[in-house]
């Protein structure tokens, strides 16, 4: 006669347990196979968006700049619409930031989103943020100094900045091969190291990367993988594959 009852409450905990995901779990979830449909993207960015407006929790900031970031890599068709999903990863990257200064996702994400929209913008015309992309990667590597993504920030950004303004192609060097040394399988460090190797006339090195992303069964970021590291892969490859 209690079966009733314990039936009941069980079939009452059903829809709690799945209403306990958060939306940064569930924007993370979506995107995690981007790559078998581009639309994820947009899914993701529009839940985070809707959760914004109910309740300012850090993880939801920090994942919509993460899915800021994607969009504009991935969805993106103009540099307007790039600049303006770079901006908005920025902006809601920073006040991460600062409600959550230790945070290692927060700095990360902010960063990378700077650092985007500057490249986009022309790095020239954006030197003014080149002091702060510094501070946040410095603060990246003290928080986590085995962080891949900030390894990979800081070597992208010493060799895209010209000499005269700090840019550093051995220290470029220097960043993308610890990334690889802490995760080999996280691709597009090999991609920007074969770009390095090419821009210093170092072509059999930068070939050898780029077979190595083409031949990666198992790449830590198989949505990455598929939609940007290996068609950039094959497409520097083919630059060249006469030289």
């Amino acid at each position: 006669m209690f079966a009733g009852p314990v039936v009941l409450g069980l079939l009452l905990l059903i829809p709690l347990r799945a209403s306990a995901e958060t939306p940064a779990a569930e924007a993370r979830a979506l995107i995690a196979r981007y790559h078998e449909d581009l639309a994820v993207i947009d899914r993701a960015r529009d839940l985070l968006e809707a959760a914004l407006t109910r309740e300012s929790q850090v993880d939801t900031m920090i994942m919509l700049s993460y899915v800021s970031f994607l969009w504009g890599d991935v969805r993106a068709t103009t540099t307007e619409e790039k600049l303006a999903a770079y901006a908005r990863g920025r902006e809601v990257g920073e006040r991460a930031v600062e409600l959550a200064p230790r945070n290692h996702d927060a700095h990360l994400w902010y960063a990378i989103n700077t650092g985007r929209w500057g490249q986009e913008k022309g790095v020239l015309r954006s030197l003014f943020l080149l002091p702060r992309v510094r501070e946040e990667i410095e603060i990246l590597l003290q928080l986590q100094p085995r962080s891949v993504r900030a390894h990979s920030l800081a070597g992208n950004v010493a060799m895209e900045v010209p000499g005269l303004f700090g840019g550093d192609k051995n220290r470029a060097e220097e960043h993308f091969k610890k990334g690889l040394a802490i995760d080999p399988k996280f691709t597009v460090l090999r991609v920007d190291l074969a770009r390095l190797y090419i821009a210093t006339g170092r072509d059999a090195e930068a070939r050898r990367e780029l077979q190595q992303v083409i031949a990666e069964t198992a790449p830590t970021n198989v949505a990455d993988w598929t939609v940007k590291d290996l068609p950039r892969a094959r497409k520097l490859l083919e630059s060249i594959r006469d030289k």
